[in-house]
């Protein structure tokens, strides 16, 4: 079953089209790169998934059930979670309480004084749980801002997956980070469950490609190439576009 079906999507600004008819389809569990060169058009067309921008045409469904229209946050009650180029963290916050933050909006309890959540021991041992999975949870309390680059990386990733999404939306995660820290993320992709469907824009060429089992070639806002690794790496219309950049 499709976990992403997108048909005829486009998106223009006036007279300038961003995003020009794209279709493709991602299964249930599968790991997507989104490829480009800059201006192709990836973050724009994670914009229009995630509901932050309204197609001018096309639809997007989810597990089948057709989302073009849903607000943002509708989308996420959906399953759809997403990282961001820039990061989007509370910096005056502890790791742990970013989590907490996150995690409280797909529960009755986000229409609680915020005070409470403190003492919410449900909604920290979530948290914590998720902190460990993304090898965070030995500095839960420390504040955001006292954290390296590479630790709020995986820390929106964490915020992510706080919402529990069905399709986890990874915009360039490896964005500036030291070898070390690529290494951590790495590991962290690898270990994700099966169960979650990913699709991430990456120009670390060596990881992303590890990462991939299928690959979508933007370009101009087009969809120029879109199949396996072998097959997307082997066309010369990838060579001429991206690699040869």
């Amino acid at each position: 079953m499709s976990a992403l079906e997108i048909t005829g999507l486009s998106k223009s600004f006036g007279g300038l089209h961003v995003i020009q008819d794209i279709s493709l389809k991602v299964t249930e569990g599968e790991r997507r790169l989104i490829l480009g060169p800059n201006g192709a058009g990836k973050t724009t067309l994670f914009n229009l998934i995630a509901g932050d921008l309204s197609p001018s045409a096309g639809r997007i469904k989810l597990s089948g059930e057709d989302i073009s229209h849903l607000p943002t946050y509708r989308r996420a009650a959906h399953g759809i979670g997403r990282t961001f180029q820039i990061l989007t963290l509370f910096g005056g916050e502890t790791v742990i309480r970013n989590v907490v933050l996150a995690g409280l909006g797909r529960t009755p309890k986000r229409w609680r004084p915020i005070g409470a959540l403190d003492n919410d021991r449900a909604l920290r041992s979530k948290a914590m749980e998720i902190l460990q999975g993304v090898m965070l949870d030995h500095i839960a309390e420390k504040p955001v801002s006292e954290t390296s680059y590479g630790e709020r990386r995986r820390l929106e990733i964490a915020m992510a997956l706080a919402q529990e999404p069905k399709l986890l939306l990874l915009d360039e995660p490896l964005a500036g980070l030291s070898r070390e820290e690529r290494k951590a993320v790495e590991t962290l992709l690898q270990r994700f469950p099966r169960s979650l469907t990913i699709i991430m824009i990456e120009h670390d060429m060596d990881v992303a490609l590890a990462f991939a089992e299928r690959i979508a070639l933007l370009h101009n806002g087009k969809l120029l190439v879109d199949g396996s690794r072998d097959e997307v790496i082997a066309d010369p219309r990838t060579k001429e576009a991206y690699l040869a950049q």
